[in-house]
């Protein structure tokens, strides 16, 4: 009996797993929809660690060319998913 429990319970965790799995899925793909018809669908603050001579020459080069950076990383980060389909 106590085996047939473990079972249950084991599939049961793997079942939610699977539709944790499919729910990210999902939501990467309506990520993607939305990134290629170029719908604003707001932003979202992050912070991340960059090593500060890498984000000096980047900002510099932005600069210099008129570019904002931030805005340059985005173009970046859209254009990388963009190779990746």
């Amino acid at each position: 009996m106590k085996q047939i429990q473990k079972t249950k319970a084991r599939t049961k965790k793997t079942s939610v797993a699977k539709a944790q799995e499919n729910l990210k899925n999902l939501q990467f793909l309506e990520d993607m929809r939305t990134l290629s018809s170029r719908v604003n669908s707001g932003s979202k603050l992050i912070s991340i660690k960059v090593p500060e001579n890498l984000l000096r020459a980047f900002k510099f080069t932005c600069e210099s060319r008129e570019i904002r950076y931030q805005t340059q990383i985005k173009k970046l980060m859209a254009e990388w998913l963009e190779k990746t389909k």
